[in-house]
């Protein structure tokens, strides 16, 4: 039942947000939600757009907020939401990305090892559920994509789902990057639900253009930019140093749960309550105090890397549509042989890989549109613009981090 009482949130990016279930209210005021008030919600981006500095609190607030736009869009279209079924749709996408690391992508794989965010977020549903006495099975099942009503689910995993269109929409205006302006009111007054499937009307297929569009250039410009892959690489290898170090019994300082995890083979984490509890209590206080005190260890990589990231004086990157060459590459090998690094430990300074983007997944999460004669067709068939192989392939470019000459002193 909807709470007589609204309570309001201001936003910066949508104004007043209006809370009407005392359920969420609930949830929002328990410690494992508030501890996305300290996790960032674009990693270490802020070391390139110094405004980027939201959480994953205020991202997910925002989600819900779409949410309860959306149920109302369709309740006028006569697609019939009974409030059970609102409350855990916003649940569902308040909820999604409970299960992230300290600064989010940047230190999940190194910490957590093969388990994926969204296995943790829906472990923590499933914990959150006992505590709250089955009040979240219903938005368990929407999420999991488990309940009849498949739409449900689509608005909160899909390629226009409303995770990707608030980040767009909020890291656009934190990070003052313009191209990831889209127009969320438009392509919400826009969504409807023809048998069970989320669908557009046919008027809305610029604004998906521009949706599409501006999450391609958001990951060339803002996510995957070059300095912030600098950055979080830098902080992925000093993870794995410290697990190293700890498998070495060197003293190493740092929080409770960090050495939880870093005291471990990578291998051996497994998703288990015990791992989870610690896990919730890790945020990105415990990275950033870590790096002040490993900044002054005695292993020379850990010590050299941590002053490096803490500092900003990050390892150069360059990245090309080509492989670099295994010459060039061993040229910057070579450089590290005369200042005390062990010819084992080159991978922690010199090291290359390959970033990707992708636009537009035809055979994936299928967009469709409800045409002007009520026939529901996929976005291909109605906008040639979306045929393009350049849209749909996955593109991939090369990088290559090295270390800088005042870093060898």
């Amino acid at each position: 039942m909807k709470n007589k009482k609204v309570t309001h949130l201001n936003d910066p990016i949508y104004g007043f947000i209006g809370i009407r279930f005392p359920l969420i209210l609930k949830v929002i005021a328990h410690p494992w939600f508030q501890r996305l008030r300290r996790i960032s919600q674009m990693g270490l981006s802020y070391y390139v757009y110094p405004g980027a500095h939201h959480k994953r609190f205020e991202h997910a607030i925002g989600a819900m907020h779409l949410m309860d736009q959306v149920i109302d869009v369709l309740r006028k279209k006569h697609v019939l939401i009974n409030d059970d079924e609102a409350e855990a749709m916003q649940l569902a996408i308040l909820l999604h990305d409970i299960g992230h690391g300290p600064f989010s992508h940047s230190t999940e794989a190194a910490l957590a090892g093969k388990i994926l965010h969204e296995e943790i977020s829906l472990y923590v549903m499933k914990q959150l559920n006992q505590e709250f006495n089955g009040a979240l099975d219903l938005a368990i099942a929407i999420f999991t994509n488990s309940y009849g009503r498949k739409f449900m689910h689509q608005l909160i995993v899909g390629q226009i789902d409303l995770d990707r269109m608030d980040y767009l929409k909020r890291d656009s205006f934190y990070s003052g990057a313009t191209e990831g302006n889209i127009n969320n009111k438009r392509i919400i007054e826009m969504m409807t639900v023809v048998d069970d499937q989320l669908a557009f009307e046919e008027k809305s297929i610029y604004s998906i253009e521009k949706f599409l569009m501006a999450r391609r250039l958001m990951y060339w410009q803002v996510y995957l930019h070059k300095t912030s892959l600098s950055a979080e690489f830098l902080l992925t290898r000093i993870l794995e140093r410290l697990r190293y170090c700890f498998q070495q019994n060197h003293s190493i300082e740092a929080s409770t749960p960090l050495v939880y995890f870093l005291s471990k083979n990578i291998d051996d984490i497994q998703l288990s309550t015990e791992s989870i509890q610690e896990f919730l209590k890790l945020d990105d206080a415990d990275i950033i105090q870590g790096l002040k005190s490993w900044q002054y260890n005695e292993d020379i990589v850990l010590s050299k890397c941590s002053n490096m990231l803490i500092n900003r004086d990050l390892l150069n990157i360059k990245i090309q549509n080509t492989p670099f060459d295994q010459d060039y590459i061993k040229s910057k090998h070579e450089r590290l042989k005369n200042y005390g690094i062990a010819e084992v430990d080159y991978r922690y300074f010199v090291f290359s890989g390959i970033i990707s983007n992708q636009t537009f997944v035809p055979q994936d999460k299928q967009i469709f549109i409800k045409t002007k004669k009520q026939k529901l067709v996929s976005l291909q068939e109605v906008d040639a613009f979306f045929n393009s192989d350049e849209l749909s392939q996955i593109q991939q470019k090369h990088y290559l981090c090295f270390p800088r000459q005042r870093h060898l002193i």
